[in-house]
């Protein structure tokens, strides 16, 4: 599956929910994430109406890593509505 290249901070945030991502504080039009699930882990994500493509690869990189499955079975778990 291809990484989206129109999503808003937003939509990904919302999308983060599926892996028990919650938001703990927000400064600015930056939003701080946390989860439990797999250890501890943040991530700080723009709420932006685009999140350019290598900031996109770079934050879902780190939650693959965290999870410890490859980027594409994370966006498969993401994005796939089928």
């Amino acid at each position: 599956m291809k990484t989206p290249r129109s999503i808003s901070g937003k939509e990904l945030a919302q999308s983060l929910r599926q892996l028990g991502y919650e938001p703990t504080r927000q400064r600015g039009s930056h939003l701080r994430l946390k989860t439990l699930e797999h250890g501890e882990h943040f991530l700080t994500i723009p709420l932006h109406d685009f999140i350019p493509i290598g900031t996109l690869n770079s934050i879902l990189r780190a939650v693959a890593d965290h999870f410890n499955i490859t980027k594409e079975e994370l966006l498969e778990k993401l994005f796939d509505k089928v």
